[in-house]
């Protein structure tokens, strides 16, 4: 069938058992339009239109009242109503603002360890992508983690999208993508050890990914809202690479052109990925590798702070836990204030370090 089709259309059926009322609170509360009303002599059925959503009430049908929910501007003289209102043939109508504000949930804060051997199988999520969850717990709304792999490379089936959200990563863990963005021109590969954030809306789109493609997905607050934008083309004809999105610049930081420094712990080094700064310091995205020093203990003021183990292993000692053992593709959460101590560190232990905010204090013993 053409959608495009103008003869084309779809309507929802809900029972009526006095016409005239569920005309007048469909028209007269509501703000819908009557569009066919018949037969003439003793009317049994009414179409209704409006906020896109087209109704058909059929006296003495044996359809369920089932509820709308509308999606309106805080301006909306709908407003003026209660939020809930039910229509004469029990029919419950819901009133959402279109553009709410993002809820960030306090963090509960919990120490966190995830096993790559001790995993459950991977859960087949959204475009057929394997994900599995490296914070069970999202520390109370407040984040999720996700081990992301397609197994099979090719083109991914994916439409042009947004999230809104606060902030989210896409750390290229093993193989390559081709990724497009919103006015940050052509299309572009992310390399293994590269990584990008995903301002607040900026609309994307995966386009192609190499065999056993592997990333690490951030994304705060855990639960957000994607929506397909089925009008954008991309790439779009504008480039516009230091707009603001939120107050959030796009980021694509590429391993070849970073430089290593010192990092919070003396016995490593760092590459920045400029994420904090671009970010105005919601997010701090750093690779940390081990270069040999005094494994000293250490507690941290951030409120979240997120590592997964890329290569190498270490073992974590944590006041009050049992030490764990961690290898590649383990992840923790080290809650502030916690003592911890990074020990039997391997010359190649690398990690990815993402906390929130981006720059937080560290307390060494």
């Amino acid at each position: 069938m053409d959608n495009a089709n103008h003869n084309t259309r779809a309507e929802v059926i809900l029972p009526s058992k006095e016409l005239n009322k569920d005309i007048d609170f469909f028209t007269k509360t509501i703000g819908m339009q009557l569009n066919e009303i018949f037969p003439a002599d003793d009317p049994s059925v009414a179409v209704i239109s409006g906020y896109g959503l087209r109704l058909r009430l059929e006296k003495g049908s044996n359809a369920p009242a089932s509820s709308i929910k509308i999606h309106i501007e805080a301006s909306n003289k709908l407003n003026n109503n209660k939020s809930n209102l039910i229509a004469p043939n029990g029919c419950r109508i819901e009133l959402i603002e279109i553009n709410p504000s993002l809820v960030m949930p306090e963090t509960n804060h919990e120490f966190v360890v995830r096993r790559l051997a001790d995993q459950a199988p991977w859960v087949i999520g959204r475009a057929g992508m394997h994900y599995r969850d490296l914070i069970p717990s999202r520390l109370g709304g407040s984040i999720i983690a996700s081990h992301i792999r397609i197994p099979d490379g090719g083109p991914v089936p994916d439409m042009v999208h947004y999230h809104t959200v606060g902030f989210q990563l896409i750390f290229c863990y093993k193989g390559w993508v081709d990724l497009v963005y919103e006015d940050q021109g052509k299309p572009f590969r992310l390399h293994q050890g590269c990584c990008v954030i995903q301002p607040p809306e900026i609309r994307h789109k995966v386009l192609f990914a190499s065999d056993n493609i592997e990333v690490i997905e951030i994304g705060v607050p855990a639960e957000h809202v994607t929506t397909i934008d089925h009008e954008m083309q991309l790439p779009n004809n504008i480039i516009n690479i230091n707009r603001k999105f939120s107050g959030q610049k796009f980021v694509h930081h590429k391993v070849e052109e970073a430089k290593w420094e010192k990092f919070r712990l003396s016995q490593f080094e760092a590459r920045d990925t400029t994420i904090s700064k671009n970010t105005q310091n919601v997010a701090g995205v750093k690779i940390a590798r081990y270069k040999g020093g005094e494994d000293s203990w250490t507690s941290h003021e951030s409120d979240i702070l997120f590592n997964f183990v890329m290569s190498g292993n270490m073992i974590l000692e944590s006041e009050g836990k049992s030490s764990n053992e961690l290898a590649p593709g383990d992840a923790f959460v080290i809650p502030p204030n916690m003592k911890t101590r990074y020990m039997s560190c391997t010359n190649d232990l690398e990690l990815l370090e993402v906390s929130l905010p981006g720059e937080f204090k560290t307390i060494v013993y």
